[in-house]
């Protein structure tokens, strides 16, 4: 009787797997009688627009490079090992209801037959993927400005910091630079070489990763690396004539101030205008050009004429668009963003395709670059589509365009301190002027505040237990 359940059990699997002349991956006419949402991106736009549309009106996929939303304001924490990667991130197949997730990258839009060509970035197979509506929220890149030797540098003394994977790097390299640091015989210059760390970037990220740097080199590494602590030097570079441009000049004068204290050195209208070549100093020639023994090390040539050697630099100096939104063919503004209108739709394409956050701008009314801008446009697309009448093909045009709405900014700068500016809260048509508020009670807001934005249970648990045992026990100072 067992052979006989076996072989009736194999039955019924064979009956309800899928045909191949059924499966598809893209090309093929979907099952669902759902119209088909496919959202481009995984960020702040595409993670908010997925978990925001009704699936029990749509068939919603994701197509993204990254199957993660990262909550990239805390990225700069778990650089340094405030907080654990995991604890910042969402994987994109848990949100409710998602109809399918592929890791793949959009290669080209074919607008008249409503097709979408991918390249999966495991084995960069091509496939096509349907849509009726589509959501166009790739996102942006670190900007170098083309500033010679950075790109060739980048992933090894050259950090971007943008998502989990820069994240990583810079803390495998940071703890590099302490490891060969700390070998016998090292020359002297060498040592002074490899602990310098240049933060190039005057914006809110890279200030939050220069106090977060800062915090984790004093409290942590000169502890267990004690005979190095004199040689460690922090500088933050930036172009313009101020940090933190877009906040309060009262705050970033604290800022400034702040980070001055704790033995930073700031250097403004000091652009990088190379990234070049520099030898360590003085290394006997037995020792081959590998491991503690490397010869040549990097160094930053900057606009005045001095150069800054570096063991590490993090550079977040700016932003553009990703390679699929500068070739595809769509309108694109003057800084080659997606051009929209006031209700978000695509020029030429309002009837079927929308564009949020970074790769989208509205020439009527611009907005910059920010988390908060996509998350709201993506509420507000969702929105859109969910009051779309049953039976009606085309987007509809809402009652009221997008207004970007400022609930203020934050930035924390290490040391237990941060900076909350209310400054101008609301949108244009009715801005308040609130307060600015700095030190230890803004840092507390600043945790509250980006604590209660996380999405899942897990993380809203895991996060205070990190910063509970960072503070209790340190960081993490293990290389692996």
């Amino acid at each position: 009787r067992i052979p006989n359940v076996m072989a009736s059990t194999r039955l019924k699997l064979q009956f309800l797997a899928p045909r191949r002349g059924l499966r598809f991956f893209g090309s093929a006419p979907s099952i669902s009688s759902k119209p088909r949402v496919v959202i481009l991106g995984s960020g702040w736009g595409g993670f908010y627009a997925a978990r925001s549309i009704d699936k029990n009106k749509y068939d919603v996929r994701v197509i993204s490079p990254s199957n993660h939303f990262t909550f990239t304001p805390l990225v700069p924490s778990s650089a340094v090992g405030t907080l654990e990667f995991r604890c910042i991130q969402e994987p994109v197949r848990t949100i409710n209801g998602l109809a399918e997730y592929y890791q793949a990258k959009a290669r080209d839009i074919n607008t008249d037959e409503r097709m979408i060509h991918c390249r999966d970035i495991f084995k960069e197979r091509d496939f096509r993927v349907p849509y009726d509506y589509l959501i166009i929220a790739c996102g942006s890149k670190t900007n170098t400005f083309e500033t010679p030797g950075v790109d060739e540098r980048e992933g090894k003394e050259v950090q971007f910091l943008k998502n989990l994977y820069h994240a990583r790097q810079i803390r495998y390299r940071i703890l590099e630079c302490f490891e060969r640091a700390g070998m016998p015989d090292i020359d002297p210059k060498e040592r002074n070489h490899l602990l310098s760390f240049v933060v190039v970037g005057g914006g809110p990220t890279s200030c939050e990763f220069t106090g977060e740097l800062h915090d984790f080199i004093t409290e942590d590494c000169t502890r267990w690396f004690p005979d190095l602590k004199d040689h460690i030097t922090i500088t933050l570079l930036e172009a313009g004539d101020t940090l933190l441009g877009s906040f309060d000049r009262s705050l970033a004068d604290y800022v400034m101030k702040s980070l001055k204290n704790r033995a930073v050195n700031i250097r403004l209208c000091t652009p990088v205008v190379a990234v070049e070549d520099h030898p360590y100093g003085d290394i006997p020639e037995d020792i081959k050009e590998n491991g503690t023994g490397s010869r040549i090390g990097a160094a930053a040539r900057l606009g005045d004429g001095s150069v800054l050697p570096f063991g590490l630099m993090v550079w977040s100096a700016g932003l553009k668009q990703v390679n699929f939104i500068e070739a595809v063919g769509l309108k694109h503004g003057p800084t080659g963003r997606l051009l929209v209108d006031q209700y978000l739709r695509v020029h030429d394409q309002e009837d079927r395709i929308l564009a949020i956050g970074d790769c989208a701008v509205c020439e009527e009314e611009p907005l910059p670059a920010l988390a908060k801008v996509a998350e709201q446009q993506a509420k507000y697309v969702a929105k859109m589509l969910n009051n779309k009448p049953n039976g009606v093909t085309n987007l509809p045009i809402p009652d009221k365009p997008f207004k970007f709405f400022n609930p203020g900014s934050m930035a924390q700068i290490g040391g237990w301190r941060a900076v909350l500016d209310f400054s101008h809260v609301g949108n244009k048509e009715k801005e308040m002027s609130g307060p600015t508020i700095t030190g230890f009670a803004a840092w507390l807001t600043w945790r509250s505040a980006y604590w209660g934005r996380q999405v899942s249970l897990r993380n809203k648990i895991l996060i205070p237990l990190h910063w509970f045992q960072s503070w209790i026990f340190g960081r993490d100072i293990c290389r692996f």
